[in-house]
């Protein structure tokens, strides 16, 4: 049922409505007409909203808010902690019924995906009638509602289902390429795709105020702007987001897109408290400099470029730094990128609060390589490693911690219980 060459595609994007709140009214039958929100921890300062259903979204309840300020504009709020495991196998579950439709099903996050139909019109009817079918099947096994853009690519498609899907009572529109112009091109810049708060910024100084405005600008003369602000490094991006606004996309959908060749591997850790001190952060450093040579070392890979950073509490204006640093050889001990880690923020930090720390290790090549020269101390740190990775495999990561991460500032503990960040 895979899409053919030469001819127009049909890709749809497919959204689950308020997911993990979805997902919680399906399997608590009396929070059918309750304004429900999952979020994190509340006896935290963690206590982010993740999801709010619809009733709580007419309360004028957001995403990314703090519960308090949720509780504030809806008292009776039934607020749910996040269970991450039934998540996934719920997502799973829906994955198995797009597949129905086609095997080229791609997964975008965990409640959106994207599914080339092109070769399954002949099968299913014309793309709404498709789409009609997944929103009835998802529906009737899940309880789970679903929103369906569809383009000729993924772009359209993508910006199909967030513009305009959610605001059509079907709950799916097709963007058509030779309508852009009445369409996409009407929107403001903030809603392309690939466009944060920042680059709006930036447009709107620009004077970019929509996305037709950055369509009708020649590529050379985008290129020339956005080098003068953001140097000459800057090609490739102004040419992605040029095609961006103009509907260009040859990208396929590839069930593949998670199992590609990786470049580096990385933990990115969002910290329920400021972290003010260097120790407290040393802390963190280490359990994710341990993380990242866990995963590395199970895939039999090594890297010789260390990256780490971290951000401010203030998501809205970014503040902090990300740097990296190469090692004159390759490595997988938590050891030697821990202390790398740490000279960069050493050598970094200004001191000012952090939420978000990050440590990748990149510059891959397999540990068969290293294997063949003799470092004898190194080749006793690896067993011990490679020992402690078994114990962790069979009883979990809290099975056997350092002593640094009971500490007040240690996370691994607390997130050996979550996936993804969120309790399982």
């Amino acid at each position: 049922m895979s899409g053919g060459a030469g001819k127009s595609r049909v890709v749809f994007l497919a959204d689950c409505q308020s997911f993990y709140a979805s997902v919680e009214k399906a399997e608590r039958p009396e929070l059918r007409d309750k304004p429900v929100v999952v979020a994190g921890d509340p006896e935290r300062r963690s206590g982010i909203i993740l999801a709010a259903c619809p009733i709580a979204k007419s309360y004028g309840v957001t995403t990314a808010e703090s519960i308090r300020e949720s509780l504030a504009k809806c008292p009776h709020l039934t607020i749910i902690k996040p269970r991450m495991q039934l998540y996934i196998d719920v997502s799973l579950q829906i994955t198995r019924i797009y597949e129905r439709f086609s095997d080229l099903v791609e997964p975008y996050s965990i409640d959106e995906q994207f599914i080339d139909v092109t070769g399954s019109l002949g099968l299913y009817g014309e793309p709404q009638q498709i789409a009609k079918a997944i929103q009835d099947q998802v529906w009737n096994e899940t309880k789970i509602r679903t929103r369906v853009g569809i383009g000729e690519n993924k772009i359209l498609a993508k910006t199909a289902c967030d513009n305009y899907a959610k605001k059509v009572e079907s709950g799916i529109y097709f963007l058509r390429k030779d309508a852009l112009e009445d369409s996409l091109w009407t929107l403001p810049i903030n809603k392309m795709f690939m466009v944060g708060s920042r680059m709006t910024q930036h447009f709107h100084l620009m004077g970019i105020t929509t996305i037709g405005e950055l369509a009708r600008i020649p590529l050379e003369k985008l290129q020339e702007r956005l080098g003068r602000k953001f140097g000459r490094n800057s090609d490739i991006n102004a040419e992605v987001l040029w095609r961006i606004a103009n509907g260009h996309d040859e990208s396929p959908v590839s069930p593949y897109t998670f199992v590609e060749q990786q470049k580096g591997i990385g933990h990115m850790m969002t910290l329920p408290i400021d972290y003010r001190t260097m120790e407290d952060l040393k802390i963190v450093l280490l359990e994710l400099s341990e993380l990242v040579c866990q995963r590395c070392r199970s895939k039999g890979l090594m890297g010789q470029v260390v990256s780490a950073g971290c951000q401010g509490a203030d998501f809205d204006r970014p503040t902090g730094f990300f740097r990296q640093m190469k090692m004159p050889h390759n490595t997988n001990l938590t050891e030697e990128v821990y202390e790398v880690a740490c000279r960069i923020f050493e050598k970094q930090w200004n001191g000012k609060p952090v939420r978000k720390v990050g440590v990748t290790l990149s510059d891959l090549t397999s540990d068969e390589t290293y294997q063949m020269t003799v470092f004898p101390d190194r080749e006793k740190k690896m067993a011990l490693e490679r020992a402690t990775d078994e114990i962790k495999n069979r009883f979990g990561n809290a099975s056997i911690m350092r002593a640094s991460s009971v500490t007040p500032a240690g996370q691994a503990q607390r997130r050996s219980k979550m996936i993804g960040g969120h309790y399982k």
